[in-house]
């Protein structure tokens, strides 16, 4: 993604999110002025059961919408994200083989028979597997 469209987005983005935001702010004063004050009456249990369930699902709405915000405002890095997060796995995958790719080459002459044969087969292994893993980590991040 160009780094012009990101910017397109974010800014389309918090455009839509304020307004939104302002337009639920407005609804709920609008609620809030239109209800009867609590001094006024007492209401009975099952009246504040209501109350406070009708409550209950306004709050849950505005955090279903908050997050829906979130999670939309966030979007755009999802994809560099997890590029990066592929790449950072690939130089730490890598790690094992530059510490145990020295001893591969010292050992190499006693990979058949030798003093050294076990040696060299676990590091042999443990070089190839993670060679394997930084490489293919660092082919997924290319294809994103």
């Amino acid at each position: 993604m160009k780094p012009q469209s990101i910017g397109r987005a974010l800014g389309i983005g918090l455009r839509v999110a304020g307004r939104i935001a302002g337009q639920r702010v407005a609804a709920s004063a609008q609620a809030a002025a239109s209800q009867p004050s609590p001094t006024a009456q007492a209401p009975d249990a099952g009246a504040r059961d209501a109350q406070s369930r009708a409550a209950g699902q306004v709050a849950g709405k505005k955090t279903r919408s908050v997050a829906r915000g979130v999670g939309g405002f966030l979007r755009p890095f999802q994809r560099v994200g997890g590029i990066i997060w592929l790449e950072v796995v690939g130089v730490f995958f890598f790690l094992p083989v530059v510490v145990f790719g020295p001893t591969v080459w010292k050992t190499r002459m006693n990979w058949a028979h030798g003093p050294e044969h076990r040696t060299f087969l676990i590091a042999a292994g443990i070089v190839a597997l993670f060679l394997y893993l930084s490489v293919t980590s660092f082919l997924r991040a290319r294809r994103r």
